[in-house]
């Protein structure tokens, strides 16, 4: 049986937000496109510049305020994506199976915003919500199922085939199923990925990710 929760987009968050700077935030990010900014590049500072309690502290509070904003914009499916994939970075930060009402969470969201616009943010919505499929434990613990996991992470892929997310995750599903040659492949194609413009920490963060999956994989062919 899989390990409880360790979950998407792996990692560490940067210093807490003092609560000025959280009532700042909630009203200066007010449009989709600022809430949208102020996410992800807070979640790449949490993701891979903290650990251990401060980590899980600055999460709770991205938690927050991903829920305001999407209280605010209930309808925008970015946001939605956005929400999820803090949701299920909690979970894998918090670990055990108190984290599962989180990837619960975590699904919903994403499963919303697949609803309203299955393309948002290329498709990131069928990668996040694939990678929890075949992170989370299977029945009778949690959702996870692999077969579903494989469906969605294929749709991400039909969307954004040059990505470096849908393939380093589409590559971490391999790996895990013991299909090395292929997810080097994966590895090698997100590797390749475009720089995403704006988004310098986290594609940092994931190169590194990447690197350290990938000497993996390669360690079983030899």
């Amino acid at each position: 049986m899989k390990s409880p929760l360790t979950i998407l987009f792996a990692c560490a968050l940067s210093l807490a937000l003092s609560t000025a700077s959280y009532a700042q935030t909630t009203t200066y990010v007010q449009a989709s496109g600022g809430a949208l900014t102020r996410l992800q590049t807070r979640w790449a500072e949490v993701n891979y510049q903290l650990t251990d309690k401060a980590q899980i502290t600055a999460y709770e509070q991205l938690l927050e305020e991903a829920d305001t904003f999407v209280q605010q914009e209930p309808h925008n499916a970015d946001l939605l994506i956005w929400s999820g994939i803090i949701k299920s970075s909690y979970a894998g930060a918090k670990g055990g199976l108190g984290a599962l009402q989180y990837a619960k969470a975590s699904k919903a969201d994403l499963e919303k915003a697949l609803a309203i616009n299955p393309n948002a943010l290329h498709g990131s919505a069928y990668t996040s919500l694939g990678t929890l499929y075949f992170k989370v434990p299977g029945w009778p613990i949690g959702f996870g199922d692999d077969d579903k996991a494989e469906e969605l992470l294929k749709k991400a892929l039909q969307i954004n085939a040059d990505g470096i997310d849908p393939n380093y995750f589409y590559g971490e599903y391999l790996r895990e199923h013991k299909k090395y040659a292929d997810a080097v492949r994966y590895y090698h194609k997100a590797q390749q990925a475009p720089a995403r413009p704006g988004r310098e920490l986290a594609d940092q963060g994931r190169h590194h990710d990447i690197e350290k999956a990938l000497a993996d994989a390669e360690k079983h062919l030899k």
